[in-house]
C-alpha cells in the first residue's frame, strides 16, 4: 500500500479538490477505454477474429505485418494501460 500526504499553503480543504480531480481523471480514462474497445470491436468484426486470438496468431508470425495490424496491437496495449490506470484510481481511498 502506498500512502500520500498533501500539504497546502491555502486554507481551503484539499480533499474535495483532489477527489474531484481524481473523479474527472477516471471519467477521462473510462471514455478512452470505451473508444479503444469500440475500435478493437471494429477490427474484430472486419477480420472476424477476436483480439486475443489475433495477438496470439500474430506473435506466432501467422500474419504479415501491416500498418492496420500494428494499430490493432497498439490499440490493445493502449486499452490495457488505460484499464490499469483506471483500476489504480478506483482503488484510491481517502483517510479521514
Amino acid at each position: 500500500m502506498t500512502q500520500l500526504t498533501l500539504i497546502s499553503a491555502h486554507q481551503h480543504p484539499l480533499k474535495p479538490l483532489v477527489e474531484a480531480a481524481l473523479a474527472n481523471e477516471l471519467r477521462l480514462l473510462e471514455a478512452g477505454i470505451r473508444r479503444a474497445e469500440h475500435r478493437l470491436h471494429k477490427l474484430e468484426e472486419k477480420h472476424k477474429l477476436p483480439t486475443n486470438e489475433f495477438i496470439r496468431r500474430f506473435e506466432n508470425d501467422e500474419f504479415e505485418e501491416t500498418l492496420e495490424l500494428a494499430e490493432w496491437i497498439g490499440e490493445q496495449r493502449l486499452l490495457n494501460r488505460l484499464n490499469e490506470k483506471a483500476d489504480i484510481l478506483r482503488g484510491i481511498k481517502f483517510a479521514d
